[in-house]
């Protein structure tokens, strides 16, 4: 064991080394924000076990936190280009805290509502804006690798954060919330210490060109397509929010056993990702993400074929090392197919696109289980990834040529070559494929 640690050192620095320090202001600050997200995988237990409310009427409300987070990313992208990307993340930062510490202290099913709502919209803002810093500061060579080290955060942050709080829940659902909140403030403090406002400087724009501007990604022929794939992507991906469980549970998997059995999901990308950041960033990105869907499809279709822990432990793996190879590649994609004037308005379509899943994926499995059974759903999940897949490497010469356009015409003096040059595709809007 001991040989094999001097070897990792270099692995180590090459994996992590050579970034920005602005990068890696975000990436402590989405840490630390991570360990405190409390509120979406407690709100439901707190409405129901402090409340008291039924668990239809706890189903509706933790809803609304969705529906907020939906309209959150397209806000969020045109605000950090026309604000400018610090003023959308401390406006998210500090106005989601705010809302996030008023919870525990409101009563009532239409108030709290409001609050969920307005929760999940503002707090869920900071997203596309802390995407787009690191599109904007770290070089397009070595997003991949940044995109990898900043998913492996989130991953080391949610894994330390439900353990703190299912201590702080048994405690105080209070210390809860204002726990949540104290986070967020502070990855707001990083950001007004440590990140410079990052955004490209191109001509400001007038409403009607920024209202277009939203709309850019969903009417781009090279981007729109990626989006549709990324969503049917998630809506596979997302099937460990409801199916997943459900499903376990009939085959005689406890709650405890499914815990366990889903932090091996976070055990395999902590330990793996910082080790293959950089590799992955030197194969094709269409293929990476292809097989990267590949075994998403194949890991949650072998639920269908057998159901002992070994073997759910097995799918979960499997469908794990997918979601490592797909997810660092497909984060860089907003940052490397929009003119740089509108990076925020295509990361914020992105997230558009987690939303929607995050939302659809539960209803739709339940109905997919009910009416056609499980062996359905995980047939199906196959089906849909291996389709992806092919998507996926069927349009990955289009988003070759973009980005090879952008490296050949956008010539400057930041990462991206954002001058003169990148000013002017940014104004001409996204080149066909």
């Amino acid at each position: 064991m001991l040989p094999l640690l001097p070897a990792l050192g270099p692995t180590l620095r090459q994996a992590l080394g050579g970034l920005p320090r602005s990068y890696w202001a975000i990436w402590a600050g989405i840490l630390v924000n991570r360990i405190g997200g409390f509120v979406v995988p407690f709100l439901a237990l707190y409405l129901t076990q402090r409340l008291g409310m039924a668990v239809a009427e706890a189903g509706a409300l933790v809803s609304l936190y969705g529906l907020g987070a939906v309209g959150a990313g397209p806000v969020s992208g045109l605000l950090a280009d026309r604000l400018g990307r610090r003023a959308a993340l401390l406006s998210s930062l500090v106005g989601g805290a705010l809302f996030t510490a008023c919870i525990p202290f409101v009563k009532g099913p239409g108030p709290l509502g409001a609050l969920v709502l307005a929760t999940g919209f503002v707090g869920e803002m900071y997203r596309p804006a802390a995407q787009a810093v690191v599109g904007d500061v770290v070089p397009r060579e070595d997003r991949v690798r940044a995109f990898g080290i900043l998913y492996w955060g989130v991953n080391l942050g949610v894994a330390i954060g439900l353990v703190l709080a299912g201590v702080l829940a048994d405690v105080s659902f209070t210390l809860l919330f204002l726990g949540d909140a104290a986070t967020s403030l502070a990855f707001a403090f990083v950001v007004w210490r440590h990140v410079p406002e990052s955004r490209p400087d191109v001509p400001p724009e007038g409403i009607r060109e920024a209202l277009r501007g939203l709309v850019a990604p969903l009417r781009d022929a090279v981007f729109r397509p990626f989006l549709l794939l990324h969503f049917a992507f998630a809506v596979i991906f997302f099937q460990f929010q409801l199916g997943l469980p459900v499903d376990m549970a009939s085959h005689g998997v406890s709650p405890a056993g499914f815990g366990s059995l889903m932090a091996l999901n976070g055990v395999v990308i902590v330990v793996l990702q910082p080790l293959v950041a950089g590799r992955i960033g030197r194969v094709d990105g269409a293929r990476a993400m292809a097989v990267g869907t590949a075994l998403i499809g194949i890991g949650f279709g072998m639920n269908a074929l057998h159901h002992s822990m070994a073997w759910y432990a097995l799918a979960i793996v499997v469908w794990t090392l997918g979601e490592i190879g797909y997810l660092p590649v497909a984060s860089t994609l907003p940052a490397d197919l929009a003119p740089p004037a509108l990076r925020g308005r295509y990361q914020g379509a992105y997230s558009l696109a987690w939303a929607l899943a995050f939302t659809v994926a539960p209803a739709l499995g339940a109905v997919v289980l009910d009416r056609l059974g499980a062996g359905a759903l995980w047939g199906g999940s196959l089906a849909l990834g291996l389709a992806v897949s092919a998507g996926l490497l069927a349009t990955g010469p289009a988003r070759r040529r973009r980005i090879e356009d952008f490296r050949a015409h956008g010539a400057g003096h930041g990462p991206d070559g954002e001058g003169p040059g990148a000013a002017r595709s940014a104004r001409a809007g996204p080149a066909g494929p």
